[in-house]
């Protein structure tokens, strides 16, 4: 009788961890991406009556039961927040535990702090890595990913230019010039407006052209200059992609910078073929301007783009990736061991986990400023509840109706 009493505690034990687990799953479930937990119940061996030949056995109750975490897909939303990303498909982040050891988790809340260091809205540090010099290499050791955070960036020099237009095949040499310009930049980071000139020679389909910088800009200025020539179609076919492209010279620039020397691009596309220059009879005009420098700019926001880039915009315009989140995919993620604050440690029985960059190797795709919602349904919750709840009640009522039989048993004797 007294083996009634501890099978039926055994039950009770074990629906207190299931109610327990239920609760935490409704607890988190508004947690981005947590993931359910589901209980699995097993029986204690049997022990066998009689004369041992197994013909009655009776179970010794339940043992403690194994919580596992189910890694399925929540729902992908979409948010407002620019340092936001969620996981579509398989993998975890990669971050910095407490102790330094490395820590995996779905949620995608993350922030900047005052360091710069890209971490989880619990502080841990998120890991891949961080542009040196302009360069990001995924190859290298994993770190924390570390963003510019209040300073200027370098100006960039232009080097290269570009117009795209239309020369009105109909013009004349008297009243047929037409001129453009786009601002490039020197090494300082001071602009200079590069004005370019088209004038008819008077010979159909050719056109003198010169491109310069102002003469005050500098010492001496040597403006770029030659004949374009047009076949009957209107398309550019002197001077040939495979030509020396015309350069602007600038040296002993007057406001200190470096002396300029800048390739104006007759021709772009894939294979540097296609030319930006038509001679068509329509009206002379610019379609667009391209230019490879910049000015120094401040730092205005950090943004998580699509596949794990963390891309910093200043406030000239420009976006530059400073940084590259890792993906870590893990065979058999039900093994991790929960650590809170939403992360998870590797067990015993964790295969290798097998880090690169999103989208490449199995791993999913990360889509910024976006969070994966919890896997938790209520229903599915309260069902259970409501089920663990019953089976408590009748294994409470098992110990009160042992124990009045026990009593009665005491009772028997005079």
């Amino acid at each position: 009788m007294l083996a009634s009493f501890s099978t039926a505690l055994s039950a009770l034990t074990a629906d207190e961890t299931a109610i327990n687990v239920v609760g935490n799953n409704l607890a988190n479930l508004n947690t981005p991406g947590f993931k359910d937990t589901v209980v699995s119940f097993s029986d204690l061996v049997t022990q066998s009556l009689g004369s041992g030949s197994g013909e009655t056995q009776v179970g010794g109750g339940v043992g403690t039961p194994i919580t596992l975490n189910q890694f399925s897909q929540g729902a992908i939303q979409s948010t407002n927040g620019p340092l936001d990303a969620a996981i579509q498909g398989d993998g975890f982040f990669i971050v910095s535990g407490p102790n330094g050891a490395s820590e995996y988790t779905r949620g995608g809340n993350f922030q900047v702090n005052s360091s710069g260091t890209l971490e989880t809205s619990t502080g841990n540090a998120v890991q891949g890595w961080t542009a040196t010099g302009g360069a990001l290499n995924t190859n290298g050791p994993l770190g924390n990913i570390t963003v510019p955070t209040g300073t200027l960036t370098a100006p960039i020099a232009t080097t290269t230019s570009s117009v795209s237009l239309n020369l009105n095949s109909t013009a004349t040499a008297a009243n047929g010039s037409f001129s453009t310009s786009v601002t490039g930049y020197d090494s300082l980071g001071n602009s200079h407006v590069i004005t370019y000139t088209f004038t008819p020679t008077g010979t159909p389909n050719q056109w003198n052209y010169s491109a310069s910088i102002p003469a005050a800009d500098a010492t001496t200025v040597t403006p770029a200059t030659g004949t374009l020539t047009f076949d009957t179609n209107g398309n550019l076919i002197s001077p040939l992609p495979t030509d020396t492209q015309p350069v602007i010279s600038a040296t002993g620039m007057t406001d200190g910078a470096s002396d300029m020397n800048m390739t104006w691009n007759l021709y772009n596309g894939a294979n540097g073929t296609t030319p930006t220059i038509t001679q068509f009879a329509q009206t002379s005009a610019t379609n667009a301007v391209t230019q490879n420098g910049a000015a120094s700019a401040n730092l205005s926001s950090v943004s998580l783009g699509n596949g794990g880039q963390v891309i910093a915009l200043y406030d000239n315009g420009q976006q530059v990736v400073v940084g590259q989140m890792a993906m870590a995919s893990i065979r058999n993620p039900d093994s991790l061991i929960g650590a809170g604050s939403n992360n998870y440690l590797a067990s015993g029985t964790t295969a290798l986990p097998a880090i690169g960059v999103p989208g490449t190797g199995g791993r999913g795709t990360v889509l910024g400023q976006s969070v994966e919602s919890s896997t938790v349904d209520m229903a599915t919750e309260f069902t259970n509840l409501i089920v663990f709840q019953r089976s408590y009640e009748a294994n409470a009522h098992v110990v009160t109706t042992v124990d009045q039989m026990s009593q009665d048993t005491i009772n028997l004797k005079p």
